[in-house]
């Protein structure tokens, strides 16, 4: 049986996983501060939209505005996406207050998970989203873990049931050797690890794909680079 990939786009990546993440996956991108996370997750969805795949980015631990402007960097200009419906920022960090925060999926309380599955249905809906990223995932159970494992499938429902993929942004600790904990790791499909690590008196970046369901991929470290272009990693 074929099995049906969404492509990161992301150079180096696809060879890794075969050829892609199975469609409809729950991806964990797990790591610890200054791994490369969020530009992994916002390469991830900029190449959807270019290819004609709408996307999703909840952002929960940064203001949607700085998001965009970092994005901008790697040159990822969401703007006319949004402006034609492909983008949509759900905004679950700010609670509608401030400059920037008026845009039409606020999340009021963002600890409210029936808040959050309405608002991330509606989104999906709308833009007939392929992809989503939620940024972090770790921020919705952060002060309830006994919660985690419900949280997760939760998502995962309302995500593979639009038949969207995504990657859930996990928090770890630089020397912690799980990937969010066991309610997550073992609700979700995949499980890719980044890091970084001092070699040889330098830092470098690496990451491992732990597991991928539905695939075989790669079951070595692989050393990446961030450059103007976003992730490179190396094969």
């Amino acid at each position: 049986m074929k099995v049906e990939r969404v492509k990161t786009g992301i150079s180096g990546m696809d060879e890794i996983l075969n050829g892609g993440i199975p469609e409809r996956s729950v991806v964990l991108l797990s790591g610890g501060p200054g791994t490369g996370k969020s530009i992994f997750s916002q390469q991830f969805i900029w190449n959807g939209l270019v290819n004609g795949e709408s996307g999703i980015y909840v952002a929960l631990e940064e203001h949607p505005v700085q998001i965009k402007k970092n994005m901008m960097i790697f040159g990822w200009d969401v703007k006319e996406y949004e402006n034609n419906g492909k983008f949509i920022m759900v905004d679950a960090f700010t609670g509608g207050i401030g400059i920037g925060a008026h845009q039409p999926y606020v999340m009021r309380d963002p600890s409210d998970e029936t808040e959050l599955m309405d608002v991330l249905k509606e989104a999906i809906k709308a833009s007939k989203a392929k992809r989503v990223v939620i940024d972090s995932i770790t921020s919705l159970y952060l002060t309830k873990p006994t919660f985690a494992r419900n949280v997760v499938f939760k998502l995962k429902k309302v995500i593979a049931g639009y038949g969207c993929t995504a990657l859930f942004i996990s928090q770890v600790s630089v020397t912690e050797r799980g990937f969010g904990g066991p309610g997550v790791e073992h609700g979700v499909d995949g499980i890719i690890r980044l890091d970084l690590d001092e070699v040889d008196g330098e830092l470098k970046r690496s990451l491992i794909v732990w597991k991928m369901r539905g695939t075989a991929h790669s079951l070595r470290r692989h050393y990446f680079e961030i450059c103007n272009e976003g992730i490179k990693v190396q094969n």
